[in-house]
């Protein structure tokens, strides 16, 4: 028997609003950053006048150059791309920032899943709406055809919604317990 290996990655399929953000944080974030520097260096002249406005200086100071900071660690979230691997009945998920940063966000062997089929059947409503369902979105593209798989691990209910092409999806039909895969 041979194995079956499959890697896809769902990335966004309009990037220019995703690089216009990306654009837009950049000049945010030297800006705030920039301006921070400069509420810093007049620290000791609004010590001079007074206390108070030495400590609102302080203040202003480290919020401008705490959300460029901030800005800095977050951006890259910007441009997120979902990385799914099925390999041999298991399914790892991925998440991959900016190209750069990959961050491993579980495996799943495909045998212990409850229930499987599109977003757009009636049996993802009968799941999508159970008390204490922990929901994980990783996909791009809210428009695309979306796949979910209903789980329940260690008395957890969860429900991850992805976005497979059609040989990723035949691939975890045939990997699923009879009668997990449900239309309707």
């Amino acid at each position: 028997m041979m194995d079956q290996f499959l890697e896809q990655v769902a990335s966004k399929r309009n990037s220019g609003i995703q690089s216009l953000s990306i654009a837009f944080a950049w000049a945010v974030m030297v800006i705030t950053g920039l301006y921070g520097l400069l509420l810093f260096t007049q620290i000791t002249y609004a010590f001079s006048e007074s206390v108070t406005a030495g400590i609102v200086q302080i203040v202003a100071t480290l919020i401008f150059i705490g959300a460029a900071v901030l800005i800095f660690l977050f951006k890259d979230r910007l441009r997120t791309e979902y990385e799914y691997t099925f390999t041999n009945g298991t399914l790892d998920f991925a998440a991959v920032y900016n190209n750069v940063k990959r961050k491993a966000l579980g495996t799943m062997n495909l045998k212990n899943i409850k229930a499987c089929g599109k977003v757009a059947s009636g049996s993802f409503n009968r799941y999508i709406n159970l008390p204490g369902l922990k929901r994980s979105n990783w996909f791009a593209n809210r428009e695309a055809d979306l796949f979910y798989i209903y789980f329940e691990k260690e008395n957890m209910k969860r429900i991850i919604i992805m976005e497979p092409n059609e040989e990723m999806e035949r691939l975890i039909r045939g990997a699923v317990p009879q009668g997990a895969y449900q239309v309707n």
